[in-house]
């Protein structure tokens, strides 16, 4: 069986961890989880570590010792999924937005369909939202569009964060050299998987906001993600050869 592992990034997701891992665990196929936490102070560490014994050998803790971005959390866990032989890596919020059942379509887009790289969108068939203020779905939608017409690219979900990769395009893209860390980190991770040329699919999703917990976005990661574009577009065109270099390390 093809080895999948879903990289959950926590900070101060105490009112929905537990509750999220008893959700994955229980799908029909298997998946394990890797929660990296960044020192969460409400002690979501600590909820994770009283499952171990629940789910042996399915569920893994990697301890942050603060608070430095999404972007920098996935890398960590993605080099993680890599050194233990993962075959599928797989990215997913905490707190539901995303939903768990949606895993095995991801899965399957990739395992059974070929594709490299599966993306579970909000916005590929209309707008597939719930409980966002009109404003902020209009701010979301306007900036995938944005991204598309800057980079060139087909793919209409360019901020989503629900996403499964197979291995070898995390062994490709040279991890040490993504350089954004919020919104933008998702979009720069899909502009190189891109520019290699891998089979990306967009899976229609309905992603449904948060109930428990606090949203993290800021008006800062909203502005690296609008001038980062401009950025990695510029650079990709000058250097491209640098911007896409392929290792891993």
């Amino acid at each position: 069986m093809s080895k999948a592992v879903v990289v959950v990034p926590t900070y101060n997701e105490i009112e929905n961890i537990e509750r999220l891992l008893r959700t994955v665990f229980s799908l029909q196929r298997e998946f394990h989880v890797l929660v990296v936490d960044d020192n969460s102070p409400d002690g979501t560490a600590t909820v994770v570590e009283e499952n171990f014994k629940t789910y042996p050998e399915k569920l893994f803790l990697l301890k942050r010792a603060e608070k430095t971005g999404l972007g920098t959390a996935y890398i960590a866990g993605f080099k993680w999924a890599l050194q233990h032989g993962y075959d599928y890596i797989f990215e997913m919020d905490a707190d539901f937005s995303h939903n768990p059942n949606d895993l095995i379509r991801l899965f399957n887009a990739c395992h059974k369909e070929g594709n490299d790289v599966a993306i579970g969108s909000r916005y590929v068939k209309g707008v597939n939202v719930v409980n966002w203020p009109m404003s902020r779905v209009l701010m979301s939608w306007l900036a995938s569009k944005y991204v598309q017409f800057v980079m060139g690219i087909d793919i209409y979900d360019t901020t989503a964060g629900f996403i499964c990769y197979r291995r070898r395009v995390l062994e490709k893209i040279n991890l040490d050299n993504i350089r954004f860390v919020g919104y933008a980190f998702q979009i720069e991770m899909k502009f190189k998987a891109y520019l290699s040329k891998f089979k990306i699919k967009e899976v229609p999703v309905i992603f449904t906001d948060r109930t428990k917990g606090e949203s993290k976005m800021s008006s800062g990661i909203i502005s690296e993600a609008i001038f980062g574009v401009v950025a990695m577009k510029f650079k990709s065109v000058f250097n491209r050869k640098r911007f896409n270099e392929v290792s891993f390390n």
